[in-house]
């Protein structure tokens, strides 16, 4: 089954039926047996439903499976105007986990298409009862909620996909941007306008919405990071797809922002992954159990590690220090133990721990507190972070705006990578060092021939917006 996906409104002329009979065409000649209609942000309305899905069936002929999100309420309308259209298959979600970001309520279609020819045959009383299920373990995740209490028309501006408006929720909380939220949908729908209006699914819907949270951080207007005299340090990411290595959008990418972000770099027009070297699985294999103090790495691991590498080791960093805390009930993974709770945790077959928190102490000037517990009813104490409560640190340096020697944090981080030395020579455009904030890295380059006086971080540091990174000559 192939893909492609109707995300546009019909007046924006790039995306006509015309261009979509002409997808569904190629797919169709290059052995494609069904459509697969990905609409990720839920932004096709009932008229256009219609509209495409009757042209696609005249013009192409080929079974048409549709799948949408609820994100402004309106995607069971769709569904219903995609039946009546004659959509072979639509996605929908159990009633318990349906609605807002998801897709629309399974039930509610069922029983709307009930008694008429389109009638699914789907029994109501199991669907209720798995929705109960389902309806408890939601209760376990409170806290990864969308935090949309209602439907949401803004998304017909951001166009965001379901998939990543929770993941992009988060990032702002982390950078201090949560209360300013309609800017993020804002500065995403002009991020998108500037890249040409592009397909935004994974990934170049995280690229937008790193572009989105770097303006609004930053105070950027969509003028402003066009303008050649400006001088704008872009999140890799975006340095990564204007080079190509995402492929080539329809229509490609708009010269001037090509030109501003690669600055002088050549971009690759050939298919993404084409010009990589081959790799011996097992000496990966070999090398990263090595790596890992001989730790086991199955299939999976492999694969994780091969197309997240970073993400992988921070994982099992975590692992090593932590042990298999997956191994937790999800209640107590999520949200912690009260005093006097007893859990049992299976960390191995048929070997299994049963903790009982006695009492947290006080917390400590350096951010430490003390935890007793009894475990398999020997009692325990150890010292932990409480990352509950702040500790006292002295304040970093800031950045002195219009010292042209001072560079400082554009936005809350850490530090990935520190790339100079203190007394290094530096050309404009050489890399300083890197910024990871919530898996968005951007690199910070020299504006100007200079020698590093001082750095004020190294790698790990945390930091916030302004803080001083480093100084130049």
């Amino acid at each position: 089954m192939r893909c492609w996906r109707r995300t546009r409104s019909a007046d924006r002329a790039k995306y006509d039926l015309k261009y979509y009979v002409a997808r569904g065409r190629e797919l169709k000649a290059a052995g494609a047996h069904i459509l697969g209609l990905k609409d990720m942000a839920g932004l096709l309305k009932p008229a256009a439903a219609k509209q495409l899905i009757k042209a696609l069936k005249q013009e192409v002929g080929l079974p048409i499976h549709f799948h949408t999100h609820d994100t402004s309420g309106a995607a069971a309308a769709t569904i219903m105007a995609a039946s009546d259209a004659g959509v072979d298959a639509v996605d929908a979600a159990m009633d318990a986990f349906s609605g807002g970001t998801s897709q629309p309520c399974l039930g509610s279609i069922v029983e709307a298409l009930r008694h008429t020819d389109r009638d699914t045959g789907l029994d109501m009383a199991a669907i209720r009862s798995i929705s109960n299920y389902w309806e408890a373990v939601r209760g376990q995740y409170a806290a990864f909620e969308s935090g949309i209490p209602a439907p949401a028309s803004e998304v017909y501006l951001h166009e965001m996909p379901g998939g990543q408006f929770t993941n992009l929720k988060a990032q702002a909380r982390s950078l201090g941007l949560e209360e300013r939220w309609h800017e993020v949908a804002q500065a995403y729908a002009d991020a998108n306008q500037m890249f040409g209006d592009i397909v935004k699914v994974t990934p170049s819907s995280k690229v937008v919405g790193d572009m989105a949270l770097m303006m609004v951080a930053q105070g950027l207007s969509r003028k402003q990071v066009e303008d050649p005299n400006i001088d704008v340090a872009f999140p890799d990411s975006v340095v990564d797809m204007l080079k190509g290595n995402l492929g080539q959008p329809h229509g490609g990418w708009p010269e001037g922002i090509s030109k501003k972000v690669l600055k002088g770099e050549p971009a690759s027009t050939a298919r993404p992954g084409a010009g990589m070297a081959p790799v011996d699985l097992e000496a990966v294999r070999a090398k990263l159990s090595a790596e890992l103090d001989g730790f086991r790495i199955d299939d999976e691991d492999l694969n994780g590690y091969l197309m997240y590498p970073k993400v992988f080791l921070d994982y099992m960093g975590r692992h090593k220090a932590y042990g298999p805390v997956r191994s937790l009930p999800t209640r107590t993974f999520f949200y912690g133990m009260a005093p006097g709770e007893e859990i049992t945790a299976e960390i191995d077959a048929g070997k299994q721990l049963e903790i009982r928190l006695q009492a947290v102490g006080e917390t400590t000037d350096d951010g430490e507190v003390k935890v007793f517990f009894e475990l398999n009813g020997q009692p325990r104490v150890i010292r932990v972070p409480n990352r509950a409560i702040k500790a006292k640190t002295a304040a970093k340096p800031k950045a002195v705006e219009g010292n042209p020697g001072h560079i400082g944090a554009p936005m809350p981080g850490s530090i990935a990578s520190v790339a100079v030395v203190a007394g290094q020579k530096v050309k404009a455009g050489d890399l300083l060092l890197t910024i990871e904030a919530m898996k968005m890295e951007t690199g910070i380059h020299a504006d100007r021939a200079a020698v590093v006086k001082a750095l004020h971080v190294h790698p790990g540091s945390q930091i916030d917006a302004k803080d001083l990174l480093v100084e130049l000559e």
